[in-house]
């Protein structure tokens, strides 16, 4: 970590979901003055439809996994900072593949967490049938199971709005609901003030952009990153009398509790038939599918229905990885995108302190700097001249 020097600042931020409230609670924190300025209602966004599993399987290359260690790392010292985390959950989950085609990337998976430390073992039926009653362990047919003990979840609302509370309560932070940015206002190539959609003016030395699918957007002067953001489809059930605490992930299934006996379905397959997010009915196809398909590893769920089913936008910067750092056109504008933002939103939001308040560089982060994307764009603009 590279020590700049340490300066006073007013930081705006775009943005209240669990990105833009790490930020925000990181920088008051850190003795920023801090102003968040949300569009709508606070983590209504993405965050409000999220699976919001907390991991860092699959996660590749090494830095990407590191990040992902240190956000899963963070929220635990996030927990001990509040001496409670009423939003978040840590149970553990079970994954386990029943399509052949998808084996060796299983088991190669499963090879490179073991060999990097992350916590994963091999696990039976009939330890599962113990902890977890609920399941038919048919489904799981001849294949192997595996456990990764330190995974969870989070309720992102939940989050954003515990941070939000204690960055005005004990720091003074302001937050603005309604309020859509329009403007980032520059002078000699900073950043002066934020301007809104009402006219109103803020200003301010430092932005902070946690506007997830939004962040392509051009503010003013102040360009986007490019994204390849997808559609998120999630399904949930009425109360059930079941005691499943765990997460169930299989082949494209995903599987949890999500408070009062409900169970939150999610299913890639499903995410890929959308182009842009749609309301869907609960006694839609989606949602027949999504139900079908939970109802053959939780049977109870077969007579259950689905009481809610929502669609989102699912931020990727465009090559799929965190994009984090100082914007290169513009001192003072800051970018935090990601779409593992649930898992790594507490260190983002400590590195974004770090960086923009603390002057205090982390050099593990300079992979998933804004700067690659306009080298990309810069290198192919010039190979057609």
């Amino acid at each position: 970590m590279r020590i700049i020097g340490v300066i006073y600042m007013r930081v705006v931020v775009i943005g209240s979901g669990i990105v833009g409230s790490s930020a925000a609670y990181e920088c008051a924190k850190a003795g920023a003055d801090v102003i968040v300025l949300e569009a709508g209602r606070i983590a209504g966004g993405t965050s409000a439809v999220s699976f919001a599993w907390t991991n860092a399987t699959t996660k590749r290359p090494r830095p990407y996994f590191d990040l992902n260690v240190s956000g899963m790392r963070a929220h635990l010292e996030l927990r001990r900072d509040f001496g409670a985390a009423p939003w978040f959950t840590q149970t553990g989950s079970f994954d386990w593949r029943t399509v052949p085609e998808t084996m060796d990337d299983y088991f190669e998976n499963f090879r490179q967490m073991r060999e990097w430390g992350y916590g994963v073992d091999w696990i039976d039926k009939k330890r599962v049938a113990e902890m977890e009653p609920d399941i038919d362990v048919c489904a799981f047919g001849d294949c192997p199971i595996s456990y990764y003990p330190e995974e969870g979840w989070v309720d992102p609302v939940l989050y954003s709005a515990w941070l939000l509370r204690a960055a005005k309560e004990r720091w003074g932070a302001q937050v603005k609901i309604g309020l859509r940015v329009t403007e980032i206002e520059t002078d000699g190539g900073r950043v002066r003030a934020v301007r809104t959609a009402d006219g109103e003016r803020y200003a301010t030395d430092a932005v902070v952009n946690c506007t997830g699918g939004w962040s392509s957007e051009r503010l003013g002067d102040a360009q986007g990153i490019p994204l390849s953001s997808t559609i998120g489809v999630l399904a949930i059930t009425p109360p059930i009398a079941l005691t499943l605490r765990s997460q169930l992930h299989a082949d494209d299934l995903d599987l949890r509790p999500d408070g009062a006996g409900r169970i939150m379905i999610h299913k890639v397959s499903v995410d890929m038939t959308f182009k842009k997010p749609e309301t869907l009915s609960p006694i839609g196809d989606e949602a027949a599918t999504l139900l079908e398909a939970a109802s053959r590893v939780l049977p109870s769920l077969r007579s259950a229905g689905v009481e809610a089913i929502r669609t989102t936008v699912r931020p990727f910067p465009e090559d799929g990885y965190t994009c984090a750092g100082a914007m290169p056109d513009i001192a003072g504008h800051y970018m935090a995108v990601t779409h593992s933002g649930v898992t790594i939103a507490p260190q983002l939001g400590k590195v974004v302190a770090d960086e923009v308040v603390r002057g205090k560089i982390h050099e593990e982060m300079e992979t998933f700097r804004p700067q690659r994307f306009f080298q990309a764009h810069t290198q192919r603009a010039a190979a057609h001249v």
